[in-house]
Parts: structure tokens; sequence; C-alpha cells
């Protein structure tokens, strides 16, 4: 390899600016150290993190105090400061140059420190501009970069940069006040070579000193980029999709994260690269991780990138497990195109390409992209009650809604999947939709949709670990609440889980089940508002009927009768049958699921289990509590010590068998006997990972009454659930609210008198 040529870098500076290495003492150490640990974490979210070295150091300096912590952060966040900007006591503002070199890279964002001493205390956006920067243009795809195409000579000769600050969390939009302070500018270069910019700073109109002084020339030089062809080659050669984490030898990501719009989100170090689809980097090193969703092996490649010579780099995929071919696919049936993490402008969220690009990625065989309240009337606009037209023979794609931001919210969010109708009938705003969720629900069940709660655990907490819990939540939040009393109307398809804490979700789920109600579970991510890492972070896997290609129906109504497991899609328990029935499946005429036996009839039980631990153990993660992320993950599952997973084989809630696999991706069959004595509900779980549905077995034709202690439970629960949301349903439907309400305790009660 040739050395680096050393490029020479040329600053024109005024004798009267403030010199590069004056240091600010008169600041407070406290303020200060928590300003320079907020300005580190938003290096760190930008992609852009400290150095090893450097964060050694920083961690050095938690040991100092005084002067000594004042002047040696700032030798060390000096080096990446480009410009000294000083606000004076009459907050007149003028600039220097700082220690960092003035590199950018040709088709891509650098980023920066300002640092500012601040002599007025005043705190106002400090603003920095120059003449040389350039309109913003969007491209097709979104990308929120200059376009080449409209860009002419005159242009990348006069306005050839882009400048952005970050002033978001977990920084502040304005100054603090404080003495002293680091801000971050990033700098896009739409041309390479040497050029001059002047940038120009203010605190406020009228705030320029004199002179010109709040004026920096600065002669960048900007590094040619190479282009860099990637070739995306699934486990069978076909061009595919892949997912590329690319970080330089500092761990800076490529492309910067800096003003990402989509395709790529600006909340990821990822990107999803098409095969044949070409991206700019600059001559170095760096460290390519390569996948494409959890069923894929994680590859690391070290490349060069030597000149300015295109390249193209082939990245041939490998699975460890594809379920498809065992009749099982995939899907994630809560993503967003907007609100949370997304953006809200200036598109209003983000387009359908942008979305079926991370499906895609992610070998999501079915995403549900689900419209809520913010950009609800913009995002709404992309429903057709079908597929969208973008999906693919076995990945599919199709908008839906999410009940959030809703009259109705403060009940429980709710999933209406497979709808004809997006509007609530009588309804043109959000507004107007009802102020609690049972007729929201049969609503959607009228027009042939799956319906069923979000992020079933919000308000839904307790302190314990047990698996159910007994304890008594507040119903104080937006998950699985009004359930408690919806599922007495058999109005309810299905439970969420993965995306919040496994017990929360899980225990409510458990005491209706011991009650005899079937409502089923299905996993969703809920991206990018509670799991912003990727789409289908949590899913559900169906199985489908034979030689059959993906279908959005086969696998939604797979969710509404359990032909389905959940998990994080590391671990699998597939082909699970109760007597040679499959989970879900119906037996002649019977209802999906149900099995009839006599008393002391011995069940058969069977699974194909698999599992992928990473090769080193994470006992951190695996000892948090339920309450912290990840909520599910296999390390949670890992025996300590070991590299096997217990399955455990389920009956009412309690685990009566566990068998053990070694979580190295293969495929173990495992087989389980048990002899109910009363009608039961069987599943099998690893737990913290994978969850299978119930199978419902019924002995001389009786409920299943499980448990009188989870009959208690959920008669108590009705009450704490009305107290909870009584007072924000109207007026108008307070009335039908309580009926639906007495009718559940009724139900209940029922069931507690039936229950031995």
């Amino acid at each position: 390899m040739r050395p680096q040529i050393l490029l020479s870098i040329t600053l024109l500076l005024s004798s009267t600016y403030l010199a590069a290495e004056d240091l600010v003492f008169d600041v407070d150490e406290q303020p200060l150290r928590a300003q320079v640990k907020r300005v580190i974490d938003a290096l760190a979210y930008l992609g852009q993190p400290l150095s090893d070295k450097q964060q050694a150091r920083i961690a050095e300096l938690d040991n100092s105090a005084g002067t000594e912590f004042v002047t040696e952060i700032q030798n060390l966040l000096d080096e990446m400061v480009l410009a000294n900007v000083h606000i004076n006591p009459e907050s007149r503002v003028k600039a220097a140059a700082g220690k960092a070199r003035p590199i950018l890279n040709e088709n891509g964002w650098t980023v920066f420190l300002i640092k500012v001493h601040n002599e007025a205390g005043t705190t106002p956006t400090l603003g920095i501009d120059s003449p040389s920067n350039q309109p913003i243009f969007i491209r097709s795809q979104g990308t929120k970069e200059p376009d080449p195409e409209r860009i002419t000579t005159r242009d990348i000769d006069n306005r050839w940069l882009q400048l952005g600050t970050f002033d978001k969390q977990p920084l502040t939009p304005t100054l603090s006040g404080l003495a002293l302070e680091y801000r971050i500018l990033a700098i896009y270069s739409a041309s390479a070579g040497q050029r001059e910019a002047t940038l120009t700073f203010d605190a406020g109109q009228g705030t320029q000193d004199l002179g010109f002084r709040s004026e920096l020339p600065i002669l960048f030089t900007s590094r040619h980029s190479t282009p860099v062809t990637l070739r995306v080659l699934d486990y069978d050669g076909a061009p595919t999709v892949g997912q590329f984490i690319i970080r330089d030898s500092q761990q800076r990501v490529y492309p910067s994260r800096f003003r990402r719009l989509e395709p790529d989100f600006y909340f990821h170090d990822q990107i999803y690269r098409y095969d044949k689809e070409i991206i700019n980097l600059p001559p170095g090193k760096y460290e390519f991780v390569v996948s494409r969703g959890p069923e894929y092996l994680v590859k690391t490649y070290q490349i060069y990138i030597k000149d300015r010579k295109p390249v193209t780099l082939e990245f041939n995929l490998k699975r460890w497990i594809r379920m498809v071919d065992h009749g099982w696919v995939s899907g994630d049936h809560h993503i967003h195109a907007a609100g949370c993490a997304h953006y809200e402008t200036p598109r209003q969220g983000v387009l359908p390409e942008a979305m079926m690009r991370h499906i895609l990625g992610e070998d999501l065989n079915v995403g549900c992209v689900l419209t809520w309240g913010p950009c609800w009337y913009f995002q709404k606009g992309f429903f057709e009650g079908k597929n969208h037209a973008l999906s693919q023979r076995n990945h599919l794609m199709r908008y839906d809604i999410e009940v959030s931001g809703f009259p109705s919210s403060h009940a429980g969010h709710l999933c209406l999947l497979r709808l004809r109708e997006d509007d609530y009938p009588g309804t043109t705003r959000v507004e107007q939709w009802p102020t609690w969720d049972l007729p929201i629900l049969k609503w959607g069940k009228q027009q042939g949709g799956v319906v069923g709660f979000s992020h079933s655990g919000w308000g839904l907490e307790v302190e314990d670990q047990d698996m159910p819990s007994f304890a008594m939540p507040k119903f104080d939040g937006i998950g699985a609440n009004e359930y408690i009393v919806d599922v007495t109307h058999n109005v309810v398809d299905f439970i969420s889980a993965v995306d919040t804490p496994l017990n929360w979700e899980l225990s409510i789920w458990y005491h209706t089940l011991n009650c005899g109600f079937d409502t089923r579970i299905s996993g969703e991510t809920d991206f990018p508002c509670i799991y912003g890492d990727r789409v289908g972070l949590g899913r559900s896997y169906v199985k489908l009927p034979a030689k059959r290609k993906v279908s959005f129906d086969d696998w939604i109504h797979g969710i509404r009768d359990g032909r389905s497991y959940v998990g994080d899609g590391r671990s699998h328990l597939f082909d699970f049958t109760v007597n040679g029935i499959g989970v879900g499946e119906r037996k002649k005429q019977g209802k999906p699921g149900y099995q009839q036996l006599e008393k002391g009839q011995q069940l058969s039980v069977s699974v194909n289990a698999s599992a992928l631990l990473d090769e080193s153990e994470n006992t951190e993660l695996r000892n948090r509590p339920y309450s912290q992320k990840p909520y599910w993950h296999i390390e949670r599952a890992r025996k300590p010590g070991t590299d096997f997973v217990p399955v455990e084989l389920i009956v009412n809630g309690k685990v009566v068998e566990t068998k053990q696999i070694l979580g190295n991706g293969d495929i173990h069959q495992l087989d389980f006997r048990y002899v109910p004595t009363k009608s039961s509900w069987i599943a099998l779980r690893i737990l913290g990972a994978c969850h299978t549905n119930p199978v419902f077995v019924l002995i001389d034709d009786l409920p299943i009454r499980a448990n009188r202690a989870s009959a208690e439970w959920c008669i108590q629960a009705v009450e704490v659930c009305w107290n909870a949301k009584k007072g924000q349903i109207s007026p108008d439907e307070i009335g039908d609210a309580k009926a639906a309400w007495d009718h559940a305790r009724q139900t209940y009660e029922q069931i507690l008198k039936e229950t031995k």
C-alpha cells in the first residue's frame, strides 16, 4: 500500500483573533463536566465516538478535580475544535481557528466541535453560516444531500458545502449560559480538493463584532471519495438486500449518521443496500459488519479502500437457519413509518420505499406498517386495504392502523390489521373516535380484521420477577389494560409480546388463559418507538399451508388462530404438536387449537427446537431484571456457564418438565409426555426468548378453569382498571363502558365459582 500523502492545510487568521491555545478557566467544574458528558454522548449517538485513547483519558479525568479537570478536558477536546467562538460581556461575537485539521470528505459529512467562551452568560442559539452554504436538495430516495445532477459548476465553485449543527438531545437547542461549552458542527462537501469557505458566527441579531472578527476564513481540503459497488448475494447466490455497519479505524460510522434521511435512518449504525448499489468512502481502512436479520450469521470483514478508482466488493450472506424451508414465515405486526425516532419533516415520515428496504434488509416475510397519531393524515394515504404494490413474492408489506394518539389511547393502544376501511364510522378526524377500546375492536372485527393490544406490558408493571406474577399492577398505561375487560367480550384476537418486560406482558395473558379464554400471542417491535434498533426485533413465525407462497391472509389468520410462536428470531420452537395435531390447527371440524380428551389420557408433545447463542457468555445481560432492555433475548435463557438453553413444557402457566438443547444452531427434536388431570392449556417456551401459542386440551368437554388465584386476580384487575380509566371516558360513552365492565365482573365471578 502506498504511504498516505499528507495534505497541506492553510488557515487565514488575523492577529486580533483569539489564539487557538487559549484556555478558559473562569468556569464552574460541575456544570462543565455535565456539558462535556452530553457532548461526548451526542458524538457517540452520531456515530462519531471519541477514540479509545481519548475515552481512556476521559476515564482518568473522572478522578480529577478543579483546575486540573477544566484544563485537561480542554486539552483533550480542543483537538477536535474547528473554531473558537468568544462572546464578550457585551455579547459581541468573534471567532478564531481551532486546532482541528480542516479536512472534509467528498460526498460526506464531517463532524467538528465549536468551542464557545461565553463571558456574557447569554443563552441564544449559536448561529453558524457561510456564503458557501448551498441549498439542500432532496433526492428521489430521500437522502438529505446535495443532488449532483442539480449542482452547476458555479455552484461547486461558490456554494460547495452544507453546514449543520446538532442541537437535539442530549444537547440543548441554545447555549446554556455557561462560561465554557462545546457545540457540534457538521460540514458536507460536494466537491474534492482545496476549497475556501468563510464561517460566520452570531449569538443573535447585531452581535457580530466589528472588523469582520465574527468571520473565520478557512482553507479546507476535501478528500476524494471512492465509489464502492456492493454485491450482495444471498445464501443461494441470488441478489438480495444486506445490512451493513461500516466503521473506520477510529470507529466512526459511514455514511455519517448526521442528517441522514431515508432510506437510511439517523438513529441506526446500519444501512441497507440492494445488490449493486453504490456508496462513497474516502480512502482508508474499514470494518464491514454484514448480515440480514436474525436467521443469518453476522460476518465481519476488514476492507482497505486505497484510492479513487471505483471498487466492487462482494458479500456472500450465510444463514444458520431458514425457517421458510420448514414452512414457517416471519412477520412483525407493529412497525411505523412516522413518529418517535422517525422524521416528521420534510415528508411527514418516510415513504413506503424506505420501509420496504428495511423489511427486506431484515428478511421479514411480512411487515405491517401501522399509521398512528403523528403524521396520520399524510401516512394514511398509503392505506389501500391490501398488500402494498412494493411487496414481493415472499416479502409482503401492508399498511394498517395502530390506535395510538387517539381518544381511547389511555385504555390501551390497539393494532388493527387486515382492515378494509381505516376511518371509524362517522368520523373525519381522530379526535372523533371513541374514548375507550371495545367499540373499536368490534368495528375492526366486523370488517374482517384481526385485532389486538399493542406493547402489552405498559401499565402492568410489577416489581417481582415471577412468571406469572400475582401482584396487582396499576393499569395506568397504554398497554393491554382494557384487555382484562375486552377479552370477556370475545373481541381480542391477540396480545402483543417481545417489546415490553416479559412478566408484565405475559402475566395477564397467563391469568386469562387460566380462566378459559383463548387469546393468542403475537410478536412485535413497535419500531422505532420502543425499539429503534431494527424492524423485526420481535417477530411472529406462522405455519403456512404447504407449498404455497407467502400470503398475508394466511399469515394474519395464523396469528388469529395461534398457528405460531413468537421470539427474537435467534431461537425457535416450531412444529409443536400435541397428539400429532399442530398448534393452532383444527382437529376435524373443531375450533383451531382445541382437542378433546378423556380423563387419564396421556399427551404426546413434540417440538423442533433450535437456538444460537453468542460465543461469549454475557452474564450482565442475562442477570438484568425483566424491566431492563432487551426485554427478550436468547442470552436471558442461557444456562449459566454453559452453551445450553432450557426448553420448558408449560401447563396452565406452570413448568412441568424441562429439557435442554445446545445453543449452536442445530435443530433438536424434543418429546414430552404428560397426563393432565383437568382441562388445560399446553405451551412450550424458552423463557426470555421464545414462546409458542397454546394447545387447548378439554377433558370431558369441560372448560379450562385452571386456577382460582388467577380468577380472583382478574376480578380485582377489572376494578383497578375501571378506576384508572373511567375518568377519561366521555360522558356520552360512560354508560356503555360501565355495562361492559359489569359484564366482565360477572364473567370472572362465574368463572371463579366454576373453578375448584
